[in-house]
């Protein structure tokens, strides 16, 4: 396989504005901004392969004015400052033109030349990424500039192999997307469910009126009385009593880890804003529920490998299904409760004091045993898309360098994904 080398400004297409950054300063500010018209592609935009999240707008005057900083579907986006090496294709729908921001730039490609997503997977590899942090300018914010990405240097293999490699490493990034929506549809029926059963308390309401309740068998049903009473947090199922969060659990402390005090192992490392990185040594076997106590302020994850939490979070201890406390954690509004201070914290005695109702033990064992497997069921979409997206990073390199042929690369794809 011959490659083709060059720059960036050569897979241009030969029209005017094909390599363009945003406006300038001044021509673009926060009260240009209207509900709804243009898009404007920011960095919140560009966390994935596509453009896209939520948007600005300007109106359709304002991007007339803007024409020369236009992009549209099948334009790469390039972040010029912020987070460097951010890179993103402008999708065909659901609109046909955006603003680029002051803080991205775009390039118009020419397909006969290249294929734009292999374009997009070319600077993802660790070659081309450490091009453009090496390239940029360390001037104040680092931050890289038109010329800069037009000299970015290619290395292109023929255009067919472009897109067969673009296919094969896209099925890749298909089936992981997949896996994401499947476990977030889980998500949100565990959510529903949580609110249908303690929250709304759907089943006792449908059986005050004499019907079953929905999408419930006999035995379920049994568990839950046909009324309601008055309590001093408002009506709740009878026989349910009202107790306090530190009757379900506990919050307990992690423990400081320093990033350089880590040794490299398979152990994930929390702090309150998620997944920090790895350790060699677990200080939680999980499966457990991460709390933010300091930064990201009620923040939380479910995790169910060992792990080590760090200080700036509490980890959950309970005797209960850790299914309904978790479930209770999301509805408790954690997030807003961040004391007064120079760093946002959480004080777990104000959780700990909080009101919730609490059902028999049997509803709370019948709920678990429901959601427990979709918990599971996630964990392993969770496995396997870490599976899938580190598969992706090896062979990406390989096949772009050609030290991995087409035919092998496809072979393990179209196993790891059947």
């Amino acid at each position: 396989m011959s490659s083709k080398a060059g720059t960036l400004a050569d897979v241009a297409a030969p029209m005017k504005n094909a390599i363009v950054g945003g406006p300038f300063g001044s021509n673009l500010v926060s009260k240009d901004y209207v509900p709804s018209g243009v898009p404007v592609i920011r960095g919140q935009n560009m966390g994935g392969k596509w453009v896209s999240g939520q948007f600005a707008f300007v109106s359709n005057d304002k991007a007339a004015q803007l024409s020369q900083n236009l992009a549209r579907p099948n334009d790469l986006v390039f972040t010029q400052r912020g987070t460097l090496g951010q890179v993103a294709i402008v999708p065909s729908a659901p609109y046909d033109k955006y603003v680029v921001s002051q803080s991205q730039m775009k390039i118009t490609v020419d397909p006969t030349k290249a294929d734009v997503s292999f374009l997009y997977y070319l600077f993802k590899t660790p070659e081309q990424l450490q091009y453009i942090f090496n390239a940029a300018i360390q001037t104040g914010v680092p931050h890289t500039n038109l010329g800069i990405l037009k000299a970015t240097p290619l290395e292109l293999p023929p255009l067919s192999v472009q897109k067969n490699i673009a296919a094969m490493v896209g099925a890749i990034d298909d089936r992981i997307a997949l896996l994401r929506e499947t476990s977030a549809t889980l998500e949100a029926i565990a959510q529903a469910l949580f609110k249908s059963w303690f929250v709304d308390f759907d089943p006792v309401h449908a059986k005050q009126q004499g019907i079953a309740p929905a999408g419930m068998d006999e035995a379920t049903a049994a568990l839950f009385p046909d009324s309601l009473e008055q309590s001093e947090s408002g009506e709740v199922p009878r026989s349910w009593s009202i107790g306090k969060v530190e009757s379900l659990l506990e919050l307990a402390y992690g423990k400081a880890l320093k990033a350089t005090d880590r040794v490299a192992g398979d152990v994930p490392v929390y702090g309150s804003g998620g997944l920090t990185g790895f350790h060699n040594q677990a200080l939680v076997e999980g499966p457990s529920v991460v709390v933010g106590r300091k930064g990201t302020v009620g923040s939380l994850y479910w995790e169910d490998r060992p792990f080590f939490p760090i200080d700036t979070v509490f980890y959950v201890k309970t005797k209960l299904p850790l299914t309904y406390c978790f479930y209770q954690l999301r509805v408790l509004g954690l997030e807003g409760m961040n004391t007064d201070g120079a760093v946002p914290g959480l004080n777990r005695n104000n959780v700990y004091r909080l009101p919730v109702v609490i059902p028999p033990e049997q509803v709370i064992a019948a709920f678990d045993s429901l959601i427990r497997p979709l918990r599971d069921r996630m964990f392993a979409n969770d496995m396997q898309a870490q599976t899938l997206a580190t598969l992706r990073d090896t062979l990406l390199p390989r096949l772009i360098s050609g030290q991995l042929r087409l035919p092998e690369a496809q072979a393990t794809v179209d196993e790891a994904i059947a």
